[in-house]
């Protein structure tokens, strides 16, 4: 394990274990998680292998084989810059939650695709929380650790993010995607088997990065949170009567509330159809939940707009942008016969704008969070 060689040659011994996390991709469901709804995402294959060992000094040293030159020494948490106040982060959660966690020897290595919208940040998070729950017995249940891990990102990186990235890598199963309310964080696992029905989950990454620490993401966050004290609700998720509330509101705020809510809706009926067998028929709610976001979220792309429309006029049954927006990823739900079909539309569109060919591969349900070794 390649892991596991670095480790060895960074600091001179065998690593106490190697953990695993996901990424994720997310089916339906965007933009709800923050705003106490429901979300249906499930674990990739891609993640993060983290090999630690503990430290009895406090000291945190942390190498990234994708990031770093060299080792990071930490004799202070917030002194982590870039990638490793993500690793920081957790260490900084557990302490603040008051578990006895000295320092560790870490190096990380992953594959998931950067800048994809497909939580890289997450996996590296819930690896190192794995990691560290099990080397110093904290105990802590797969949602406790998704937890520490938001907290580490909201509090620590200063990224506004809900729990969704964190819950679906530390609880993915195979086969599964992961039905979670935000808000209670009760989970129930939906079948989500593509290839016995002769279909594909594509991904589209469209290259295109942008950062969610701030900025945007913060923004529609902030819209959120205002529309909903001005309705007098915890949360948009509370909304029942959407015609009464758009006409109380205006603007960005009304926007960002249809699109909430009606995404709340959109996640219900997925999970209604999945669990009838009738997965072929999701992609006209995949449809409607770009055209939402794109429109009433506006966090949408040219770069994604293009890829979900090729999408569709190559035989895609659906297909939208995933993730936070403003460029990662967007997906189509494909039959077997028709992704090659959908590969050249999607990579045509691109090439007619002049635009780098997007990375397009098939992702299934994989398990979440353990220990490799």
């Amino acid at each position: 394990m390649r892991v596991v060689g670095a480790f060895r040659e960074s600091y001179g011994v065998e690593p106490a274990g190697v953990w695993h996390a996901p990424g994720r991709v997310n089916l339906i469901g965007e933009h709800t998680d923050y705003n106490d709804g429901f979300v249906l995402p499930f674990a990739v294959p891609w993640g993060v292998n983290a090999a630690v060992s503990p430290r009895e000094d406090g000291v945190v040293r942390l190498w990234s084989l994708q990031a770093a030159d060299e080792p990071v020494t930490l004799e202070r948490l917030d002194a982590a810059q870039g990638w490793a106040r993500y690793v920081a982060g957790v260490f900084w959660a557990l302490r603040e939650a008051g578990h006895r966690v000295g320092g560790a020897d870490v190096v990380i290595d992953g594959d998931v695709p950067q800048g994809a919208g497909l939580s890289s940040s997450a996996a590296l998070e819930v690896a190192v929380g794995t990691a560290l729950n099990e080397l110093y017995g904290l105990g802590m249940t797969k949602m406790e650790i998704a937890l520490a891990s938001q907290k580490a990102e909201n509090d620590f990186v200063g990224m506004p993010c809900g729990i969704m990235d964190q819950a679906a890598s530390a609880l993915g199963e195979e086969g599964q995607a992961l039905f979670l309310d935000c808000r209670s964080l009760g989970t129930r696992n939906i079948p989500f088997d593509l290839a016995s029905l002769g279909l594909q989950l594509l991904i589209v990454n469209t290259g295109v990065h942008h950062s969610h620490a701030g900025g945007e993401y913060a923004d529609r966050r902030r819209d959120c949170e205002n529309a909903a004290a001005h309705l007098g609700v915890d949360a948009l998720r509370d909304v029942t009567d959407l015609a009464d509330a758009l006409g109380r509101l205006s603007g960005d705020e009304r926007r960002r509330t249809q699109h909430v809510v009606t995404e709340n809706h959109r996640v219900e009926a997925v999970i209604g159809l999945l669990r009838a067998g009738k997965v072929e028929e999701i992609g006209a709610l995949l449809n409607a939940s770009h055209l939402s976001l794109r429109d009433q979220f506006e966090v949408s792309c040219a770069e994604l707009d293009v890829a979900v429309e090729s999408a569709i006029r190559g035989g895609a049954r659906g297909s939208r942008m995933t993730g936070g927006g403003f460029g990662g990823s967007a997906i189509a739900l494909v039959a077997d016969d028709r992704v090659e079909a959908v590969r050249a539309s999607v990579t045509g569109a691109y090439a007619e704008r002049g635009w780098a060919a997007p990375e397009i591969y098939p992702a299934v349900p994989a398990a979440g969070a353990r220990r490799l070794a």
